[in-house]
């Protein structure tokens, strides 16, 4: 009876999901680990090669030197990049969309060690190498995109840096990393009031909507006349809830009101010291409030609770236009830190979820900052951390 009941006991041991000798941190040697490395980081199996180069490392104590070698493989930009950026580039936030100008930036950004915290204001676009044939970047289309995709082309030698100044006919000065990409405009300023551009900006890059953050403490003079300060006849709905949302995002969507999407051409419409019309539609909901005149944006949530985002004290907090706004986001705690979560999902395949897991995040966090935001460091210390998972 002893021997059935501890042979029993060893096998739900065994088949718990609590415990995988396999991958337990204790059990698991350098190759085990190795190739846990590499199948996080690529989706696919090392090289014999690699898998030696690997362990090697790892068993000499420098595991992130192998997290590295695994980053050489395509499959690193090919397909764990290109899914882990696609979902910011669409409504849906579905993997499920074609290459565009806003994954393959963020892909080249990357892959080249370029700042991260420039990725919202920087004059920066990455397209496929002119020697690869492609049909030209246009300003109409996707088609360059599609055909870099579709030629099965590696993505880590086929894109090369360029500006969106010299190829979409923005001035420096309005370009604003990925906001100003064809992509972003096509998912967020197409139709609506540019209010999508800016919740998708805070859910896609500070991980955070706008429910998480609402403030009914900050004043409500910038809130634009489309919103209704009595939805369905009480105004306690506006004071409680509506506010709480639109007093902080107000002023600061003002910075994009010179930008738009014209869906007929299929392109990013700017149009400086010009309002445009969406910003100034339903004035009869409540003709007393914002009227927009410029791109003037402020950003009220400083103080406040929403001060606990952690905004740069070296940015004034107000400026014109994207690409200022741009810094004022990029340069966040939140910015930094939701950055290092999602590489962590991404890695780890979870969330962080225990008191060791949030120490690490904190710890990615300041090195993230500390090493000029270099996001393939961060995966390479997450795939480290993880890698006995």
């Amino acid at each position: 009876m002893f021997k059935l009941s501890a042979c029993l006991l060893g096998l739900a041991l065994l088949c718990s999901p609590a415990w995988d000798p396999v991958w337990d941190s204790a059990w698991a040697g350098p190759r085990e680990q190795a190739k846990r490395m590499h199948d996080r980081l690529t989706g696919v199996p090392p090289s014999a090669a690699v898998l030696d180069d690997m362990a090697a490392d790892i068993a000499a104590g420098r595991a992130e030197d192998a997290a590295y070698t695994a980053m050489e493989h395509s499959a690193f930009y090919n397909v764990t990049l290109k899914n882990f950026v696609t979902p910011w580039t669409n409504e849906e936030r579905t993997v499920f969309a074609p290459l565009n100008d806003y994954t393959a930036t963020v892909i080249g950004m990357i892959r080249d060690g370029v700042p991260f915290n420039t990725l919202l204001s920087a004059d920066l676009l990455y397209v496929g190498d002119p020697d690869l044939g492609l049909p030209p970047y246009s300003t109409d289309d996707n088609d360059h995109y599609e055909a870099l995709e579709n030629g099965g082309h590696d993505l880590k030698t086929a894109l090369v840096a360029t500006t969106q100044s010299a190829v979409t006919g923005l001035p420096p000065e309005a370009t604003a990393g990925v906001l100003t990409t064809r992509a972003a405009a096509q998912a967020f300023f197409v139709a609506g009031t540019n209010r999508a551009m800016f919740r998708f900006t805070l859910l896609n890059h500070l991980c955070t909507d706008l429910e998480q953050i609402k403030d009914n403490t900050r004043p409500t003079d910038r809130i634009r006349q489309d919103v209704s300060r009595s939805p369905g006849g009480d105004s306690r709905i506006f004071l409680n809830s509506c506010a709480g949302c639109h007093s902080g995002m107000d002023p600061m969507a003002q910075a994009f009101a010179y930008y738009d999407y014209d869906e007929s051409a299929g392109r990013l419409l700017y149009t400086p010291g010009t309002v445009r019309p969406k910003y100034l539609i339903n004035a009869d909901n409540f003709k007393y409030g914002f009227v927009t005149t410029d791109d003037r944006w402020d950003n009220y949530w400083r103080s406040g609770p929403n001060a606990l985002l952690g905004w740069d004290p070296e940015l004034p907090g107000g400026g014109y236009g994207a690409k200022s706004l741009g810094r004022e986001l990029e340069n966040s705690e939140a910015f930094a830190r939701c950055q290092v979560q999602k590489v962590f999902r991404t890695v780890c395949l979870r969330d962080p979820g225990n008191a060791a897991d949030r120490n690490q995040i904190d710890l990615m966090t300041a090195s993230f900052k500390a090493g000029n935001y270099d996001l393939k460091q961060v995966f390479a210390q997450s795939a480290v951390y993880c890698r006995g998972d």
